[in-house]
């Protein structure tokens, strides 16, 4: 069986259609569906039928892609032992970062391969928990995020590894002077009539917000959703609100701008999580950045 078809299969299960899976691989859409072709004639049954004006993975092949990642990752440990014994990890590395992580952990992993063969490229995007896996088939490692309470849907293990970077509590965020901020701890009773600002709907942070609300009967009024952290930081900084924010990644300057209290009664925190792909995660260069994203992410936690 041809690995390259594999790889084209592999690629279209994650990105959906052959002119995506054409464009990642440097082909003409016509050479990836005779790929697809000639590895239906290798195994004897087709491997994807019309759906609407694209393509779907029949039942042959999704069997055929989830083995698919097995193989890849094989091939790729079997490189990476021949390659050791010659040289150390090199190469660049690419990762997306939800927003808030970024700003926790990229500047001290760039610190890490600043003068390093192992370059890394990064970017900040936000999606959803469960559109994780589909974003790591443009980019080597995702590090995403999502509520400790509320898990993302299940990823088949033999196709994605996840690498546990912490959990992050969640702290009720008040301007200094609010009249709650003398406490050292509140329940979500206490802040019954004020105005939250949360995120939109099924991320993370409002994840928990609901997950508090269902298991105390106490709805909080959200006056504004907003996804990026910096915003509402200084939102609550200006008194307009109070917010469940992360504790790691949110700048308090000391308790001058923000007074940060843990929430009492309930767990409130966020798993940050590394993934990316069984073949991708074992090249050296990718396992060595997960190691010291792990090791990065102790640093933060330590310092908190």
């Amino acid at each position: 069986m041809d690995v390259q078809r594999l790889r084209v299969l592999r690629e279209l299960a994650d990105r959906g259609s052959v002119t995506a899976v054409a464009a990642a691989l440097s082909y003409t859409p016509s050479a990836i569906s005779q790929q697809l072709k000639a590895l239906a004639e290798e195994i004897g049954s087709p491997v994807t039928e019309p759906a609407g004006r694209g393509l779907r993975l029949t039942e042959a092949g999704l069997v055929l892609v989830e083995r698919a990642e097995e193989v890849l990752a094989a091939m790729a440990r079997a490189q990476a032992a021949v390659d050791a014994l010659h040289s150390e990890p090199a190469g660049a590395v690419s990762l997306t970062f939800f927003p808030s992580g970024a700003r926790m952990l990229l500047p001290g992993l760039l610190r890490r391969f600043a003068d390093g063969p192992i370059r890394i490229r990064a970017d900040v995007a936000d999606p959803p928990p469960g559109d994780v896996p589909a974003l790591t088939a443009g980019v080597d490692v995702v590090v995403s995020h999502h509520d400790e309470l509320n898990p993302p849907p299940t990823r088949d293990a033999r196709r994605w590894v996840s690498v546990p970077l912490m959990r992050e509590p969640l702290d009720v965020v008040l301007p200094p002077g609010h009249r709650l901020a003398r406490r050292r701890g509140l329940r979500l009773a206490d802040l019954t009539g004020e105005d939250w600002i949360s995120v939109s709907v099924g991320w993370p942070v409002d994840d928990v917000l609901r997950t508090i609300a269902l298991r105390t009967g106490v709805q909080p009024r959200v006056v504004h959703r907003i996804n990026d952290f910096a915003v509402t930081e200084e939102l609550v900084a200006a008194g307009l609100g109070i917010a469940l924010l992360p504790r790691y990644s949110t700048d308090d300057r000391g308790g001058r701008r923000l007074a940060r209290r843990p929430l009492r009664g309930v767990r409130a925190a966020r798993t940050v999580e590394a993934v990316a792909r069984a073949a991708t995660a074992a090249r050296p260069a990718v396992a060595t950045v997960l190691d010291a994203l792990c090791a990065e992410a102790a640093a933060v936690v330590a310092r908190g």
